[in-house]
């Protein structure tokens, strides 16, 4: 179930402009939109007051605040920037000031904004946190020199693209008048930019413009990738984990739709580019998590071996759709028939996707833990529980989105959500407080950050919050 909610959220953000759709304002009740409008305005109010820390967020919170939580537990003056953080906070606010033209929304989204701008790295992106303690344990080298430590932009888990995605929005809204947030932003682009590789594709991690090299096609590694062990610095290579081309894609989008420089198309191109060169070849057509320079898939940490995955592989393909429909372009969708066959039967009994798939054979490969070692086995009977290791198959959404694509219709990619129905409404009125809280109540799921919650204990999320802000505004949305 955990697997699933991960899968639907990684694609509600990568989708997040085409979600954001109300229905048409003929068909709404006139007296639900006015509750809805208000308890939106109650919701953000009691939100921003008592969770913002210096204008950011983190992923959950005590009912009391007094504790908080992003990857472990956070101090008062640290806010995260991975998703479901400070960004998508942010973003959550602007699609609400889109809704309503409420300024407090607008002023909500520039206070978040702001708090990323102070955490911006010398290297032009971000980490997953910002720490606004000089002194804090997770303090890094900040643009704004009043940090020190580690300069590492990162885009795992949509740390730095979503941060892009915030100050672009945001400048958008604020019609540049910021120029913190519009300097901020031109910088974080500019380093995105130069941490492309010639051939389309990105590291996890820069510090800097990257070191060009030869352009290849993806291949079966002669070696036997069993004992080779773990490469280091496997985040400087060619990463497609945790769907950071999708989050990149979304980031260069909005970089074009909002500044309309042609630098940020040819870039979008470009990764599209490496997505088709990184396809495997048969019999396994998926994408793999991690590749090395001779475009080979590779170890990356102790238990992610080299292998084709079936969770990438449908984000990959989800963010061709993406491509295809900005660019026109259809040399993205050619990949789509040999990998959704690959998927097709690839699946588990249960009809899930293994995440890794031994290369050659496609069996089914997984890992157990004893101590702090891991062992590669085909048994999936004693799975470590820190990772997700099988995800729902979303084949069938993105069959019917290439269907559309090569039919020549409006192919919009496939949803994590659907539109903002009525009832939709009236659900998440209903689950409102008095004091304006969504709150959710911990059944032992695996949650973003794996937080150390009892069963039974309430706290407040800013995922929940985010995707209910979300929707409220897509149904009132003119």
């Amino acid at each position: 179930m955990q697997a699933l909610r991960e899968t639907a959220y990684r694609l509600a953000t990568l989708f997040i402009t085409l979600w954001a759709v109300s229905l048409p304002a003929s068909g709404q009740d006139p007296r639900l939109a006015e509750q809805a409008a208000a308890a939106l305005k109650r919701a953000a109010e009691y939100y921003r007051q008592h969770a913002a820390a210096h204008g950011g967020y983190v992923y959950h919170y005590s009912l009391d605040f007094r504790q908080r939580w992003g990857e472990g537990e956070a101090s008062p003056d640290q806010i995260w920037v991975q998703p479901p953080g400070t960004p998508t906070v942010g973003l959550a606010y602007l699609r609400a000031y889109e809704a309503t033209g409420d300024r407090f929304y607008l002023e909500a989204a520039t206070a978040a904004a702001r708090a990323l701008v102070y955490g911006q790295l010398k290297s032009g992106g971000w980490t997953n946190c910002i720490d606004f303690d000089p002194r804090g344990a997770r303090v890094a080298e900040y643009r704004n020199g009043r940090g020190r430590g580690k300069n590492n932009s990162s885009l795992d888990d949509g740390q730095t693209q979503s941060a892009i995605r915030l100050l672009v929005r945001a400048d958008q809204a604020l019609e540049q008048t910021d120029d913190a947030i519009h300097d901020a932003a031109g910088v974080a682009l500019n380093a995105l930019l130069a941490a492309q590789f010639p051939n389309g594709g990105f590291p996890q991690v820069w510090t800097g413009r990257v070191t060009a090299q030869p352009v290849l096609a993806a291949n079966f590694p002669e070696h036997d990738w069993r004992t080779e062990g773990r490469v280091k610095n496997y985040w400087d290579m060619y990463t497609l984990n945790d769907n950071v081309a999708g989050y990149v894609a979304e980031a260069l989008i909005d970089a074009w739709e909002v500044y309309r420089e042609e630098r940020y198309l040819a870039a979008l191109r470009r990764l599209g580019d490496f997505l088709l060169l990184a396809q495997m070849p048969e019999p396994q057509p998926g994408w793999a998590q991690q590749y090395n320079y001779a475009m080979q898939p590779i170890w990356a940490r102790r238990f992610e071996p080299p292998a084709v995955a079936g969770d990438e592989t449908q984000e990959v393909l989800a963010t061709l759709l993406r491509i295809h429909q900005v660019t026109g372009d259809r040399k993205y969708l050619q990949p789509l028939p040999r990998a959704l066959a690959w998927l097709r039967r690839s699946l588990l009994p249960d009809g899930r996707l293994a995440r890794y798939y031994e290369l050659r054979t496609n069996r089914p490969l997984y890992m157990e833990r004893r101590g702090d070692d891991y062992r590669l086995t085909y048994d999936d009977g004693n799975l470590p529980e820190h990772y997700g290791w099988k995800f729902a198959s979303q084949i069938e959404q993105l069959d019917a989105a290439y269907q559309s694509a090569i039919a020549g219709r409006a192919a919009d990619p496939p949803r994590a959500a659907p539109e903002t129905s009525p009832d939709d409404v009236r659900r998440i009125l209903a689950q409102l407080d008095s004091l304006g809280r969504w709150v959710s109540t911990y059944a032992g799921e695996r949650l973003v950050g794996q937080p150390k919650f009892l069963p039974g204990q309430q706290y407040l999320s800013s995922e929940v919050f985010s995707r209910n802000v979300e929707a409220l505004s897509a149904y009132l949305r003119p």
